[in-house]
């Protein structure tokens, strides 16, 4: 207990860990694991600094600047995020099944099990015909 107090007392005022440190952290075990295959000593190195770099944003006291470069990071990686949880929703939706208008494109939702039914794009208001 005596230890984690102190730890925690050490840490208050610093930033900790974040998706930019998460990804950091994942680089290093993925260049470490190569530096163990490869003969170069150049992906060791590069493990240490992207270490480095992940340990120095997570003591670091300036809070607000590692706020904003975390905050640059998930921006630039909004798309990529939203589409692997968009994709992610839909594999786990048991009760519909989703079909792209051949009109415009727009992603329709309908119920499983009703057979051949007509959809209607709420987008355009084109009708196919869809087996759900």
């Amino acid at each position: 207990m005596k230890f984690r107090d102190r730890l925690a007392r050490w840490m208050y005022g610093r930033y900790g860990n974040d998706h930019l440190n998460r990804l950091f952290l994942a680089l290093a075990i993925l260049f470490l694991i190569v530096s163990i295959f490869a003969q170069y000593q150049v992906f060791y190195w590069i493990a240490v600094l992207f270490l480095v770099l992940a340990y120095f944003r997570m003591f670091s006291k300036n809070i607000y600047k590692r706020s904003a470069e975390n905050t640059k990071y998930l921006n630039m990686t909004a798309g990529i995020r939203r589409f692997f949880s968009r994709g992610k929703a839909r594999s786990q939706d048991k009760t519909h099944r989703y079909f792209k208008c051949p009109g415009c494109g727009q992603t329709v939702r309908v119920p499983r099990g009703r057979g051949k039914i007509q959809i209607t794009c709420p987008k355009c208001r084109r009708e196919f015909i869809k087996k759900t």
